[in-house]
């Protein structure tokens, strides 16, 4: 039986990985596959894109509708990847979207297709997400919560989300110039200026140069959730020097499964979780072991300067 989800699948320049999101696909076996595949930046590439594009038609074996976005040229991680996410949502009005590298559990399909219907029309979700950042800590009560993070190693949402998406330069310029609006999004100062910091480098300077921080921007704004699960779904398979962005590995929980789903009796955000997720996994304690550290060193500095009498 075909999984009735569209599904885009993200590619570029790794085989190797790229095989290994299409094996997970197999057993699925999603009815209609959109695959998008930006170009080589040289002539070395080229070798390596060709090759992952060959995977689609060497590979897919199960019956199902595949329409292809293989770009000539490369437009690079921020125009690449959402142009190609608009181009599935101009056709689909939800589904799933995973990159070359993400490599999801066999229950990370029953539960998108699940909450994609559900939450269908709630506009206060946003996205659906496989990703746990959470160590092995269960949060609520069902099999998933509900966090500000959108983590996209592996998500789902909805056209009348995604549309929003090209609207992220005039959000960023409107947030940038309200502090209100600033304090509504992050209660602690400490993270709004982490997230301003970051999106000030975006928009400034244009780095990196990310699709995702644009769309974490544009989710945060609206105050969108995004369903995260108890047991972590997607697996991360392309950190190394292949990769972009993920040059360094970052700690995931083990993939595992859900199990049948238990929905939350009550839909807020766990603001618990979040928090560990900022100070775990975006690197909260090392800026405030390092402010402390500074802190610190202030205080001694200054003690030294009145024993030696200097005001």
């Amino acid at each position: 039986m075909s999984f009735d989800v569209p599904v885009l699948l993200l590619t570029w320049r790794r085989p190797d990985t790229t095989r290994q999101v299409l094996d997970a696909l197999r057993p699925v076996a999603p009815s209609r596959l959109y695959v998008a595949s930006d170009g080589p930046r040289n002539e070395a590439e080229a070798k390596a894109v060709q090759a992952t594009r060959d995977l689609i038609s060497e590979h897919i074996d199960w019956s199902c509708q595949i329409k292809t976005r293989f770009c000539a040229e490369n437009q690079g991680c921020q125009l690449g990847v959402s142009s190609a996410i608009t181009w599935f949502f101009e056709h689909e009005e939800a589904g799933i979207v995973l990159e070359d590298d993400c490599v999801p559990h066999p229950d990370f399909f029953g539960y998108c297709r699940e909450l994609l219907e559900r939450y269908r029309h709630d506009t206060r979700i946003w996205c659906i997400s496989g990703d746990n950042f959470q160590d092995g800590v269960w949060r609520g009560e069902g099999s998933y919560y509900f966090s500000r993070y959108n983590h996209c190693w592996g998500w789902a949402s909805w056209r009348r989300c995604w549309t929003e998406y090209a609207n992220h330069a005039q959000i960023w310029e409107c947030l940038k110039a309200s502090s209100s609006w600033q304090q509504a999004m992050f209660e602690h100062s400490e993270e709004r200026s982490y997230w301003m910091t970051i999106w000030h480098q975006l928009f400034a300077r244009g780095i990196p140069d990310s699709w995702a921080y644009r769309w974490s921007l544009v989710c945060m704004a609206n105050h969108g959730l995004t369903a995260l699960p108890n047991q972590n779904l997607v697996t991360n398979v392309g950190f190394g020097d292949q990769a972009t962005h993920t040059v360094h590995q970052v700690q995931q929980g083990e993939k595992k499964g859900l199990g049948i789903l238990r929905h939350p009796p009550f839909l807020y955000r766990n603001s618990e979780a979040d928090e560990y997720t900022y100070l775990h996994h975006f690197g909260g304690l090392s800026i405030r072991r390092d402010k402390s550290i500074w802190m610190k060193t202030r205080r001694y500095l200054k003690a030294l300067a009145i024993r030696a009498g200097v005001k």
